[in-house]
């Protein structure tokens, strides 16, 4: 094989790569799941209790100390605050760890890219693997939480995976292209944390959308969280089905900026081996 061969980066080279190494890509997010906790003493549990406690901390903070609401009588109580509350905190935590993350996918793992038939463009859909597994569990602790409040969950909670996946697709795009990028320049590292954070200040997360200026709505809504965190609670809390054209329209956006990100991937991922 060459190792300077241009490698395929049209849209259904990405999905092909995808169903090519499914079980690469299970058999390494199960991988990297386990090794998070491995050494502890309560293990894998702490994907439950972790969740568990930030709901239970978050909701206190906010709703005792701040005093926050969000504006809805229905909603005003703290049970349903706090549940208001932690569906932006998840959506939020699913992309911000892939955000984190990809900068150091390919410099953390010479060893594949010295190995020429090694798929490199599945590493970052193993982290985006993990961070799901990881937003199900938070999920479930919210819908348990729910109904151990007397809460009713709405049908249509289970249109919730629907909601969240043209956000994997971002997270995708940002995961190829932070990769790929962050061999050549490793500055970029240092930024994406401080880029998550304002992400979660930028996005809708501990304020309805409805609190801010006119002015500054389209500072929010430019941020690809917003929508998702808005839809989310419209299917898990509100129990109304999600605006499908504008997702729709998030969707063809997100995939082609998960299209994106793999080009640029796919094109530079010759020179890795020269740099790292």
């Amino acid at each position: 094989m060459n190792p300077y061969a241009r490698h395929p980066a049209s849209p259904s080279a990405m999905f092909a790569s995808l169903l090519d190494n499914w079980q690469l890509i299970v058999q390494m997010t199960r991988r990297d799941v386990i090794s998070r906790y491995r050494g502890s003493l309560v293990g894998l549990a702490w994907s439950f209790f972790n969740p568990l406690l930030m709901l239970a901390i978050y909701t206190f903070v906010f709703s005792t100390i701040f005093k926050a609401r969000w504006g809805v009588d229905q909603e005003n109580s703290r049970a349903g605050f706090a549940a208001i509350l932690f569906v932006g905190v998840i959506i939020h935590g699913l992309l911000a760890e892939c955000i984190t993350k990809a900068p150091s996918l390919i410099v953390s793992n010479v060893s594949y890219v010295k190995r020429v038939i090694f798929p490199l463009e599945v590493l970052p859909w193993i982290a985006v693997g993990s961070a799901l597994f990881h937003s199900a569990i938070s999920f479930t602790v919210l819908l348990l939480a729910q109904l151990v409040l007397g809460h009713v969950i709405p049908w249509t909670a289970i249109l919730l995976p629907v909601v969240v996946l043209p956000l994997v697709l971002v997270a995708m795009g940002f995961g190829w292209l932070l990769a790929s990028s962050s061999v050549y320049v490793r500055d970029i590292g240092m930024l994406t944390g401080l880029f998550a954070t304002a992400l979660m200040f930028l996005s809708p997360v501990f304020y309805p959308l409805s609190s801010l200026p006119q002015k500054f709505h389209w500072l929010i809504l430019i941020n690809p969280l917003t929508f998702v965190i808005e839809q989310g609670r419209r299917v898990l809390i509100l129990g109304m089905a999600p605006d499908w054209m504008g997702l729709g329209l998030y969707a063809l956006l997100a995939l082609m900026f998960a299209w994106f990100g793999f080009w640029c991937f796919q094109r530079a991922r010759n020179g890795f081996a020269d740099v790292v």
